[in-house]
């Protein structure tokens, strides 16, 4: 930080008002790069100014970047509590604690608001007027759980919107096979199916007996037909409710319902434990790991606890934790409001829940260090597979980055390049590039690979000018590094081709092609000359085959996406007076492009204007 920034900061820190409020740090880009929260404000954005040498290293980071700071007043702690969780989701600053790992457990979801529901499962939490049911531990028992509940209830799978499209198709094989009910085709009333979902959201509650009612009756049923596959598969249902029924959260303020928060460090890294207690009994825990920890445990455990909750449907009514934190009053009654019952976050000093609280701190230490074990173990392995490939190769230096590229296209046609990165052995995906080819016409893959990699290395050079310049910042390049090796989908030709441009270009990165045998199978790696044979049961054959089947994956995805919104394009976009505000317009209203074919010009008349409606019929019907 330079002396005209301080001095403006410390001009500016007079402004300040002694009130509750959240602080936004910025770097000189004007990026958000801390959010912080204080009963008041004026004192704690100007202690980051002053008495530096009590300041963790951290901290003192932090501060060396601060350009300028913002803030808004809030009525309250509790209000700028909950401004600060949601700044802090918004911006991710880099100098907040985050939960890079949330795993975003899935929810279900039944739309109660809307006249026919529908009920699936989510992973985002919206404020739309549905229900949420969750979160749940296991994603395969949730949807299992799902499909029980369509099946008994005879809910529709589909997605037409209703009323809208009642009676427009005829009901579709779920129907006739008994596990629908068909609202689409107007065989229940609106009312009659709204009622099905109260029963829905009572089982999903816990009450599981409207369910293993109706599965025993079908399985004794079955046994008296003498369908005992039918009769096991009931059997294995009913087994299946009751084992979620045991590990469904049903929160109340029994006191035998809590959280227990546990904290390990080693001095550089740390773990933080959560364990669930229903009834009394442990129902299952989550771990979640910080690398390079730097900030105090308090600070940790607040910012944990606060991002956790944060879109959390379930609270229990206690929760301890393995330290005092300063804000643990604000967040009790954060969480209070928040659930609709009374929430008690504290740190247990004697008794049996201070000993459960060292218990899970123990659980931490030991998750920590498995952690740290399967870290290194594959760093080790990962560091293993990069050496024999430098020694098969006899490259110069390990290739930290590879660059693997591919070509697709149908008889030549909307062709894609792709590009996909591997740093230290392991795919970076946010450095996954995709190319429509344009010089290039039919299927050319050595001019097409050519022309990609030109367009990949060229884009660089741009870049290292502009960070030569200042005009870039060196974070936000989005072509550099340049790799260490480059190994394409293909062949000798390939690798001619591309080596060829590098002449021209000045370039000498190591280019080698992933050739396959007669099965479309990984074989081995090739140069202009040789083919360097890899044992098919090593880490560095099984390396190779997961990239170029990665490569691949993502080409032909690209491709598909592309063919897709051509196709949308030609179908569409083609007719007469359709321009994206109708084509939009029509495939909302009508799902597909197959619909719009089949729609008389009335039901075209539901969506656009007449005349647009007209052009539409015509150019499908007309003559």
């Amino acid at each position: 930080m330079t002396e005209e920034t301080l001095n403006r900061i410390k001009e500016k820190l007079k402004t300040l008002p002694m009130s509750p409020g959240v602080y936004l740090m910025k770097n000189e880009d004007g990026a958000v790069i801390y959010v912080g929260k204080s009963k008041v404000l004026k004192n704690r954005v100007s202690s980051y100014f002053i008495n530096s040498k009590s300041h963790t290293v951290k901290t003192l980071r932090l501060v060396e970047n601060i350009y300028d700071f913002d803030y808004i007043l809030t009525d309250s702690e509790v209000e700028a509590l909950i401004l600060e969780c949601n700044l802090i989701k918004k911006y991710m600053p880099k100098y907040n604690i985050l939960l890079k790992d949330d795993k975003q457990y899935p929810y279900i979801k039944i739309t109660i608001q809307e006249e026919f529901p529908r009920i699936f499962i989510t992973r985002k939490l919206v404020r739309d007027g549905s229900r949420y049911f969750g979160p749940y531990m296991s994603a395969g028992n949730t949807k299992e759980t799902l499909e029980i509940i369509r099946k008994i209830f005879k809910i529709r799978n589909c997605s037409r919107v209703l009323p809208r499209d009642i009676g427009k198709d005829r009901p579709c094989l779920y129907y006739h096979i008994g596990q629908c009910s068909a609202p689409c085709d107007g065989r229940i009333s609106s009312e009659e199916y709204s009622e099905m979902f109260g029963k829905i959201s009572s089982v999903l509650s816990g009450d599981y007996s409207i369910l293993e009612d109706a599965l025993t009756e079908k399985m004794y049923k079955a046994s008296e037909k003498l369908e005992f596959e039918k009769a096991a598969g009931y059997r294995d249902s009913i087994a299946h409710l009751k084992a979620l029924s045991e590990k469904q959260k049903i929160i109340s303020t029994n006191e035998d319902n809590r959280d227990i928060i546990g904290f390990f460090s080693d001095g550089r890294d740390c773990c933080v434990q959560l364990f669930y207690m229903r009834g009394g009994k442990m129902l299952g825990s989550e771990k979640y790991v910080f690398e390079n920890f730097e900030d105090t445990p308090p600070e940790l455990i607040s910012s944990f606890i606060k991002q956790f909750y944060f879109s959390a449907t379930s609270i229990p009514g206690e929760i301890l934790i393995p330290t005092e934190i300063e804000d643990r009053a604000e967040i009790s009654d954060w969480l209070s409001g928040k659930s609709g019952h009374k929430i008690n976050v504290h740190m247990p000093l004697r008794g049996s829940k201070a000993r459960t609280v060292e218990m899970v701190n123990k659980n931490a230490e030991e998750a920590l260090k498995l952690h740290k074990f399967k870290r290194d173990k594959e760093r080790t392995d990962q560091n293993a597979v990069l050496k024999e490939l430098m020694e098969l190769l006899d490259l110069d230096s390990v290739p930290h980055r590879i660059e693997s590229y591919d070509i697709s296209n149908i008889s030549g046609a909307q062709s894609v390049g792709v590009c996909v990165v591997y740093n230290n052995a392991r795919p970076l995906k946010s450095a996954y590039r995709k190319f429509n080819i344009k010089t290039v016409e039919g299927a050319d893959d050595y001019e097409s690979t050519r022309e990609v990699i030109y367009r990949r290395i060229n884009r660089a050079y741009e870049e290292e000018d502009a960070v030569a310049e200042g005009r870039l910042d060196p974070s936000k390049t989005k072509f550099l590094p340049l790799p260490d090796l480059i190994l394409l989908d293909g062949g000798k030709g390939h690798v001619s081709a591309v080596r060829e441009l590098f002449d021209t270009m000045g370039e000498d990165i190591p280019v080698y092609g992933m050739v396959k045998d007669d099965k479309h199978r990984t074989r081995g790696l090739t140069d202009i000359h040789d083919e360097f044979d890899i044992d098919a049961d090593g880490a560095l054959f099984k390396f190779l085959s997961a990239m170029q089947e990665e490569v691949h994956r993502y080409a032909v995805t690209a491709f598909r996406k592309k063919h897709v919104k051509a196709s949308l394009h030609s179908e569409l976009d083609n007719i007469k007076g359709i321009g994206p505000s109708n084509r939009n317009k029509l495939l909302l209203h009508f799902s597909s492009v197959e619909r719009i074919k089949n729609a008389s010009l009335d039901e075209l008349r539901a969506a656009v204007d007449k005349r647009a409606a007209k052009n539409v019929y015509d150019h499908y019907h007309g003559e």
